[in-house]
């Protein structure tokens, strides 16, 4: 696994990252969502059943509702200060849905130019002081490619296959991780509103992690 012993792992993204951790986004031995229910808590679980050994700590930094612009304004704090040895960024359907459920508060859209530059500085400004950086993709449970939404996810996640490759960072493609499952299952046994995953929609998004890491 590229995840050396004793490394301190920072996950960062939105609600699907966030899946209601607490605030130290950390392990816990009373069973409280520390890393929340969702994909961060998966890979936690299968790196400390499998993997005790290595002694890799985990930190969840998802916060509910974010962009990339909300990621910015919180980098320092929430990724750099941390000293991370690895990271990984989820981030894009807030930037996007907003174009869509909310299409006249434009204030609140992130138009691909800006996702675009924000999404490269920041892993411009990280990538240095790390040992590794993995980006993925946003995903919209959704198998029809000429949906407008699922249309605009895909031109999202071409940014960040981009700068994955630009920056040398690991790329995880999430959206095709969900497409290869829809070809058995229909969207709404993943999702009901085709972006907040169920447990097995989050499993989805752990394995595609771990294969990524090298760990699957």
């Amino acid at each position: 696994m590229k995840l050396q012993p004793a490394s301190k792992f920072v996950l960062i993204g939105d609600s699907i990252t966030d899946a209601g951790r607490d605030p130290s986004g950390e392990a816990t031995p009373w069973g409280a969502p520390g890393h929340g229910r969702g994909y961060v808590g998966l890979i936690e679980a299968w790196i400390g059943a499998t993997r005790p050994q290595d002694r890799i700590r985990l930190v969840n930094r998802g916060t509910g509702g974010h962009t990339v612009r909300d990621l910015k304004a919180r980098w320092q704090t929430d990724v750099l200060d941390l000293k991370p040895d690895w990271v990984s960024v989820m981030i894009g359907v807030n930037d996007i849905w907003r174009q869509f459920d909310t299409p006249l508060r434009v204030e609140n859209h992130v138009y691909i130019k800006e996702y675009t530059k924000t999404l490269n500085e920041l892993v411009a400004k990280t990538r240095p002081k790390v040992k590794g950086l993995l980006l993925a993709t946003p995903h919209l449970i959704e198998p029809n490619r000429a949906d407008p939404m699922r249309k605009m996810i895909d031109a999202y996640g071409d940014v960040v296959r981009a700068t994955a490759k630009k920056h040398g960072c690991l790329f995880v493609d999430v959206q095709a991780a969900f497409d290869e499952v829809m070809v058995h299952t229909h969207p709404m046994t993943l999702a009901w509103d085709r972006i907040h995953p169920n447990t097995t929609g989050h499993m989805i998004i752990a394995r595609a992690f771990l294969k990524t890491l090298g760990a699957l």
